[in-house]
């Protein structure tokens, strides 16, 4: 496609045309020649907002612009209203691609019940394959909004589902020929699989019920760099058992495969929740169906230490993510 913005038609028939109204906050939403939503909130109500981009997969990436960003505005409290995605998409572009991105974005956000409110997609030699930028939008109740600042010490840490999913999927799917040359076929289908599980909305609505102090989603970095961000924010200490972290088997061996940590893997479908009765949220949430484990505790002091059987080691601020150097990115 031609360098510039995509051609009305397109943007109808491609774009526009993908994308339903289903949230009644939105007075305004996405349309030829509108360059703002419009939404209207109850006098108790707060926007939450926050932005995400998408670069470091080919596959999925209308997918997984949803659910990165909706797990945002889930771990603040949050209830989703939608979402504004720009698109730069390269030359080599064709309309059935953007046609497909904008169909998966609108099948995740019907999922989550909330929709599209605009945006812009742009054909641009700047880039060498398509990048999403995605701001959530949401809103949640002035007197009931979740932030670090509320984590206190010797309160327990809660991490749902397993870590390394969102990375072990983009591999699996990005990799397979290389991966298929040491392992079985049905291994490399089970870990892109891992996609189902990138969504912690329920997870938190259910954390937010059982009383937590605070969530983080897990994201670039991985678990090691959601644990450090956490307690930087919070300006406390942690005592993490590693042996106690959730991890499937596939992740291990995929991440052993590329020589790369899976503990700082992106990882969007764990959610962290600090609470002072964490073996009761657990008990919780395994009644919803989500697996989730108590892996540790805030501590009074700024050591944030992670075990394993004799051994520790200290945490660091968060560095580049493994998924790039198991793509060969940062090479």
């Amino acid at each position: 496609m031609k360098i510039g913005k995509v051609p009305e038609a397109v943007l109808k028939r491609s774009i526009l045309k993908q994308v339903h109204n289903r949230r009644d906050e939105v007075l305004v939403g996405p349309g030829v020649g509108e360059d703002c939503a419009i939404l209207q909130l109850k006098e108790d109500e707060t926007f939450i907002v926050s932005t995400d981009p998408i670069t470091g997969a080919k596959e999925d990436v209308g997918k997984l612009a949803v659910h990165i960003t909706a797990n945002d505005i889930a771990s603040s409290g949050g209830e989703l209203i939608g979402i504004m995605v720009t698109a730069l998409l390269p030359p080599r572009t064709r309309e059935a691609h953007i046609k497909n991105i904008m169909a998966d974005i609108e099948t995740e956000c019907a999922k989550l019940n909330m929709q599209v409110l605009g945006g812009h997609t742009e054909i641009t030699d700047a880039v060498n394959r398509p990048v999403l930028t995605v701001t959530g939008i949401g809103k949640g109740k002035k007197d009931q909004l979740f932030s670090e600042k509320n984590i206190k010490p010797h309160q327990d840490v809660v991490v749902s589902k397993w870590i390394g999913l969102e990375g072990t999927s983009i591999l699996a799917k990005e990799k397979e020929e290389e991966l298929l040359t040491k392992y079985p076929s049905h291994l490399i289908n089970t870990a892109k699989g891992f996609d189902q599980y990138l969504s912690i909305v329920k997870e938190a609505a259910t954390a937010v019920k059982s009383g937590v102090g605070a969530m983080h989603d897990v994201t670039e970095g991985g678990i090691f760099g959601a644990l450090w961000e956490m307690a930087e924010g919070a300006g406390v200490g942690l005592k993490i058992d590693l042996k106690k972290i959730p991890i499937k088997q596939e992740t291990v061996e995929i991440c052993e495969f590329f020589r790369v940590s899976p503990y700082e893997l992106i990882s969007s479908g764990s959610l962290l929740m600090i609470t002072d009765k964490g073996h009761d949220l657990v008990a919780t949430l395994e009644e919803e169906g989500i697996h989730a484990a108590v892996i540790g505790k805030t501590t009074d002091n700024n050591d944030r230490v992670v075990i394993s059987g004799e051994e520790s080691r200290f945490l660091e601020p968060p560095k580049t993510d493994e998924l790039y150097k198991a793509l060969g990115l940062n090479e």
